[in-house]
């Protein structure tokens, strides 16, 4: 018989909760940085605005969630107040750009109940971008959600990672693997991907992690997995199938349904795998392929925007999501212009779980 501390054992973390559970709160990142964006700018403000105030209106849909938008100036907070409703909070700090899911904490409870900030590291998804305040940005949101910080000792991106809230986390080797992340994970004795799952498993308090390989055609995140399947439930995933003859991720996505119709989740249970069309191809003015998808809606208390970039398109995945998420009011919201700087919603946003309650699954 192994003896237990009480108090380690509440230090430790219980799986982060679904994001169809209670949600306390939204933050969601504001563009603040015109140099960045430029002509963009306004649109994506624009986009942002329209998302916070679908989640915190008191007047919609089922419950509104406390959103509070992080913006980066005093000029971006202006800008924020004139397009969001009463209910956004609005709170200034420093930071690179947008992207809370990868640059803030993983929010999750431990064993006690208490709410924790589960803090990586982050190198500017492997080195490519690297901006003032990015690294820095998650001590803010862990210190506003009144969250103990709990950091962990390598590179890790919100949106590479997905979970069930039932021990089981779903990823890609094309992020998680990749040498301008973690290259110490490929030393010693044990493979990469072991040294990962171990890294993980401490990490989320996790039993069961599910594989995928490659990611979206020109992703820069080098294949975030909220841009490819989603759990919606536990046991259940929706991913994408191809839509349009010249869509650039058509083999990929029937590689992926294959894939995650062999695979079981933590407690045994064949995943159910569940699909809605993609948005085809979105080129930017180059002609070339952005890493558009209906997978980074955002879902949050009966609430659910999916990011549209072509109103036929959209409105296609809208209908065929909300099939599969009865009792939930699902939206399209347009996202073309946070598109142009290499997300959508759910990467520009973070769920912070209540406390004290049980999840709601």
């Amino acid at each position: 018989m192994t003896n237990t501390n009480p108090a380690e054992a509440a230090t430790r973390n219980q799986s982060p909760p679904g994001e169809w559970g209670a949600i306390a709160r939204l933050y969601i990142g504001f563009a603040s940085d015109e140099a960045l964006w430029g002509e963009g700018f306004a649109p994506a403000q624009d986009e942002i605005a329209a998302l916070a105030n679908f989640f915190a209106d008191p007047a919609g849909p089922g419950q509104p969630t406390h959103v509070t938008l992080f913006v980066a100036s005093s000029q971006a907070a202006h800008a924020a107040r004139a397009r969001v409703i009463k209910s956004v909070e609005i709170v200034e700090a420093a930071f690179g750009d947008i992207w809370l899911r990868d640059t803030g904490p993983i929010f999750a409870r431990n064993a006690a109940g208490a709410l924790q900030a589960l803090r990586f590291g982050f190198n500017g998804w492997g080195g490519k971008y690297q901006l003032p305040g990015d690294a820095q940005i998650g001590d803010h949101l862990a210190r506003h959600a009144n969250a103990a910080i709990r950091p962990f000792p390598f590179i890790l991106e919100g949106g590479a990672v997905e979970w069930d809230g039932a021990g089981t986390l779903l990823t890609t080797r094309q992020c998680l693997l990749n040498p301008n992340r973690n290259p110490d994970w490929g030393k010693g004795a044990h493979s990469t991907e072991a040294a990962a799952e171990t890294a993980l498993r401490e990490a989320f308090g996790i039993s069961k992690i599910l594989w995928l390989d490659e990611g979206l055609v020109n992703d820069h995140t080098d294949g975030h997995i909220d841009n490819l399947a989603r759990f919606i439930a536990p046991g259940r995933i929706v991913t994408q199938y191809a839509q349009g003859k010249s869509d650039p991720n058509a083999a990929l996505y029937g590689a992926i349904a294959r894939a995650l119709g062999a695979m079981k989740d933590a407690g045994g249970r064949s995943i159910e795998v569940v699909t809605i069309p993609s948005p085809g191809l979105v080129a930017d003015e180059a002609g070339e392929p952005m890493p558009a998808s209906h997978m980074n809606f955002l879902r949050a208390n009966g609430r659910v925007a999916v990011p549209v970039y072509d109103p036929v398109y959209g409105e296609a995945a809208r209908a065929a999501l909300a099939a599969f998420l009865p009792g939930e009011h699902v939206v399209a919201l347009p996202a073309l212009a946070i598109l142009t700087g290499g997300g959508a919603f759910h990467c520009i946003s973070q769920h912070v779980p209540p406390v004290p309650g049980p999840d709601i699954a």
